[in-house]
Formats: C-alpha cells, structure tokens, sequence
C-alpha cells in the first residue's frame, strides 16, 4: 500500500504525544493520513466508522485500560493491526497485549525508527516483536501448563499488581489510572484475594518472586 493511502489512527490521551506521533508519520511520510482519538469512547468510534490501516493505542486512557479498547476493537475488527503504547517496560505487559490480540508493543521512549519499522512489520502481515518479548514468548512456551496465579487477574488487576509491587502508593496509583482511590482499593482487595494473599508485603515479595516488579 502506498504511504500517500495509509491511514493510522493515534489513541493516546496526552495531547504532546499524539502531535509528537504524528509529526513522525507525516513528515516521514510514512501515513498519508492520521486520525487522533483523546479516550476509549473516542477510539472505539473511530474504528466503527471509518477505516484505518493501523492504531496506535495507548494502554492507559484514563478510566479506561487500553487493553480493554484492545480487545473490544479487535472483537469487531480482528484483522485491524493494533499497535500498543505505553510508558511502561516491555516486561510489564508486552506479552499479555500480544496474548490479547496486538501486533506489537512500543515504548513511548521509542525511536522514531522503530515506530516505523513497527508500521511497516504489520502492514505487511506481520507484527513487531523486540527481543524482550521474543524471549518471554519462547519462555511462556517453555513452563508448564499449570497456570501461575496472577495470569488469572483481569488486565486492570494485574496492573495494579505491578504498580503495587513498583512502590507506589494507592493515591499515586489512582492518579495514574485516573480512577478514584476507592476503586484502586477495591482491585487492591481483589488481587490479594486472587493470589491468597493479606496484605502489600507479601504482595511485593510474590512480584518480585515472580519477575512482575519494575
């Protein structure tokens, strides 16, 4: 396809990131046209009525995880290519977006290069996997079947998860994800339920035993 057709929409909800994308795509005349969306309800308008070639989605927009957006997305449009993207580490969530349908995984650290790389990978039928999640792919592969834990948590549980396990507080967690700080201690209760645990103590020591930390 030519870039002068290509069509990629940006979900992010940081108004410098989306220009800082697009910049890229048009300047690099990578897309012919980019579409912004500010939140989930935005981006899954979006997709139902027009049609892109690619989205690039944030994983937290606000209220809503992206990996929610991601799935709803690609219920109704399975052969639309997802690019995820997140300030956090590949070994976060890398591998349950690609479990959940994603083309890839980038880092807003990114190279202008790889966004690129990543666009082209999936418009020719493939998808952008780095190293790090190439190599936690062959590892999930490698275990056993019985099922750790925390791979039973909804996607917002887990990241409450590692945000808990990071260090941070319930306050900073629920302005990160922009919930309120009951319903960050309701995930809070429900992941110690999960994994059997009591408290945030042996809460970081299971991520940490389990490579889940920052």
């Amino acid at each position: 396809m030519s870039t002068a057709t290509l069509k990629v929409l940006i979900s992010d909800d940081h108004e410098l990131i989306r220009e800082g994308l697009k910049r890229i795509l048009i300047d690099g005349r990578v897309a012919g046209r980019v579409g912004e969306a500010t939140c989930a309800a935005d981006a899954i308008a979006a997709v139902r009525k027009e049609k892109w070639d690619v989205v690039i989605l944030d994983i937290n927009l606000g209220g809503r995880s992206g990996m929610e957006v991601l799935k709803e997305i690609k219920a109704e449009f399975p052969r639309l290519p997802v690019l995820m993207l997140s300030t956090y580490p590949e070994e976060q969530f890398a591998l349950r977006a690609i479990r959940a349908g994603a083309s890839g995984y980038l880092n807003k650290n990114l190279a202008s290069r790889i966004l690129v790389e990543a666009i082209r990978q999936v418009m020719a039928g493939g998808q952008y996997i780095s190293p790090k999640v190439a190599e936690q792919l062959i590892n999930a592969v490698k275990q056993p079947t019985g099922q750790p834990l925390h791979e039973t948590l909804s996607d917002r549980e887990d990241q409450v998860l590692r945000l808990i396990a990071a260090g941070r507080t319930v306050g900073e967690i629920a302005g990160q994800l922009n919930l309120s700080v009951k319903t960050v201690s309701t995930y809070r209760m429900i992941v110690l339920r999960k994994l059997g645990l009591e408290n945030n103590a042996q809460l970081m020591r299971y991520a940490q035993d389990h490579g889940l930390g920052e």
